[in-house]
């Protein structure tokens, strides 16, 4: 574990350079999978965690029941991240089983395939008034004008959110996520709107329900049998929303960025999925593979002391596990740093896997493979509007999504 610090470029002999990470994250996690399993960094709290780089240590991990969600199982003093109020904060990314398996199972049924595949041509319709909108001026920042906005839409659709109540989500979201060091405050102000929104989102839909989610699960809660005996305490409801909203917002604008991006950097690719949008569900494995929204899982703890890769792991510490970098280890994929959506093999981790896979997995396939399909029948002069080395990433570890994406066509 010594090599650690050679790698990456600190002088503490224990801890990856988080730096080096954000700067330069592939060949920084390719030095380490090779290097060794796991290795010690400074997590997104600035505390020492543990982090897993190779593919089939991840994917193990992602299922191991030892490895908690439940801050309350971190040690003392181990784990400092950041904070919410118990009405946003009592949500799947905080929970194990048995309370993970009731409040999944309330929900999950909005999301089976079937019923997501019948929102293909509201979500398309959707793609394509957006198009509509900036098509006339040849050129736009897609990610401020089409994929940061059709994710906000859809889910708001879903959860029957208000119109006026949705201008301010991207920049919430923005704050939680990619917090600003020179507007400390942000992310505390945010959470407060948050709070409030949410209050207010549920005491307007108890009073007016709709044919939405947000009532259904109001429904579910104020039951008093609930689904099969189950029922969605106060702060399980309102953070269950938060969630909804907030993950498939964030995660589905950058599924869609990063995949233009790549489409952009591989024009064959572009034009054989223009010629063939059949080739689109593959497509998204791969899109998802190579560039992932979401380059750490949610942090975990181990309930009593787990060997992972031949690393011991006190209980208790925190464990991150690098989806970004299992996503690139050769021995799950070969020629990792080549984009194919016919390597014949996916197995990515993207949206999670095991009890945790990503409960709206479904909805952002559809989201990103329409965004695509529409962006590409579109436009097809689309290109960048600035020299490639302009495009700039978000300054984080555990978000990989762009600042901005400028296109012309």
């Amino acid at each position: 574990m010594q090599n650690s610090a050679n790698i990456a470029g600190t002088d503490r002999p224990d801890l990856v350079d988080t730096a080096a990470l954000i700067e330069d994250p592939y060949r920084v996690l390719a030095k380490l999978r090779e290097a060794g399993p796991v290795h010690r960094i400074a997590g997104t709290d600035g505390r020492p965690a543990w982090l897993v780089t190779r593919y089939d240590d991840v994917r193990q991990a992602f299922a191991d029941p030892r490895l908690s969600l439940d801050r309350r199982n971190a040690a003392p003093g181990n784990y400092g991240g950041f904070s919410l109020p118990p009405a946003l904060d009592t949500n799947l990314l905080n929970m194990d089983p048995p309370d993970h398996t009731r409040v999944r199972r309330l929900v999950v049924k909005a999301f089976t395939p079937g019923r997501v595949e019948k929102m293909r041509e509201p979500v398309r319709r959707v793609a394509d008034e957006l198009l509509d909108a900036i098509e006339p001026d040849g050129h736009a920042d897609l990610l401020a004008t089409y994929a940061g906005q059709l994710p906000i839409i859809v889910i708001c659709d879903l959860l029957g959110v208000p119109q006026r109540d949705r201008r301010d989500f991207r920049a919430w979201s923005d704050a939680l996520i990619t917090p600003d060091p020179a507007r400390p405050q942000a992310a505390k102000e945010a959470v407060g709107s948050m709070l409030r929104f949410y209050t207010g989102l549920m005491a307007h839909k108890r009073a007016e329900p709709g044919d939405d989610l947000l009532s259904d699960l109001i429904k579910v809660r104020d039951d008093e049998m609930g689904d099969g005996g189950d029922r969605l305490t106060e702060d399980e409801l309102t953070s269950l929303a938060f969630l909804i909203l907030l993950a498939g917002y964030e995660n589905t604008v950058h599924l869609i960025a990063n995949s233009v991006l790549a489409l952009l950097d591989h024009p064959e690719l572009l034009h054989e999925l223009r010629a063939d949008p059949g080739g689109l569900p593959a497509a998204f494995d791969e899109l998802a593979r190579f560039e992932s929204p979401a380059p750490l899982a949610i942090r975990r703890f181990p309930l009593e002391d787990i060997e992972i890769g031949g690393v011991t792991i006190p209980a208790g510490e925190t464990v991150l596990l690098s989806a970004a970098s299992a996503h690139r280890d050769p021995a799950q994929f070969p020629d990792p740093d080549q984009l194919n959506p016919h390597r014949g093999r996916s197995g990515h981790l993207a949206l999670g896997h095991g009890i945790h896979y990503c409960l709206g997995a479904p909805l952002a396939r559809l989201e990103t493979e329409t965004a695509l399909a529409a962006l590409l029948s579109r436009f097809p002069g689309l290109r960048l509007d600035v020299p490639r080395q302009e495009v700039r990433w978000r300054p984080s570890i555990r978000a990989r999504g762009l600042i901005s994406l400028p296109v012309a066509w």
